[in-house]
């Protein structure tokens, strides 16, 4: 499958779903193809290539959703991190500290939400990885708690079991 165009058509397919006012609230993309241990390449390389196509598939969402942009919000993860150092054969392999993305109508943008580890060799996790320093399901669980009004307790034992030490993260969504 051509990455961008893909990923595109993609979206594209689900904002025609999303956009109806009696369809779907929740829709879930999978896109593949980021697992690079070779030839990530710079700007012009195969990374590059797969984040314009999440670019489009963004767009494709804004555009398609139209005036129900607004009360949206579409969240990117990745599955794991990756290394800090290049690998040998100018990829990377697998790490530890992940990555999301949240866009949409509804979220409270423009700021990135992160405590900085660094990338000096002694601030490295395991002395290879970017330390992390917030759990993927509190993004999800403060997500699903002001879009949904879902409560801490069911987000911890319902959505995701024997996470209750684990609180949602507030202030994700505008308003």
């Amino acid at each position: 499958m051509d990455q961008p165009n893909g990923m595109r058509q993609a979206a594209r397919g689900a904002a025609r779903l999303l956009a109806t006012d009696d369809g779907p609230r929740v829709a879930a993309l999978a896109f593949d193809g980021w697992d690079m241990h070779a030839n990530e390449g710079g700007a012009t390389g195969q990374l590059a290539t797969r984040l314009s196509g999440l670019d489009g598939a963004f767009e494709e969402l804004e555009t398609g959703l139209g005036e129900h942009w607004r009360d949206t919000a579409v969240l990117a993860v990745t599955e794991f991190g990756r290394t800090v150092r290049i690998n040998g054969t100018g990829g990377s392999d697998h790490g530890t500290g992940a990555a999301a993305f949240l866009v949409g109508g509804a979220v409270k943008g423009g700021r990135v939400i992160a405590d900085w580890p660094g990338l000096k060799p002694n601030q490295l996790y395991q002395g290879r990885d970017l330390a992390p320093t917030a759990d993927l399901r509190a993004v999800m669980k403060g997500l699903l708690a002001d879009l949904f009004r879902l409560s801490p307790s069911t987000l911890g034992d319902k959505v995701f079991p024997d996470s209750a030490a684990v609180p949602p993260m507030p202030g994700l969504l505008a308003g």
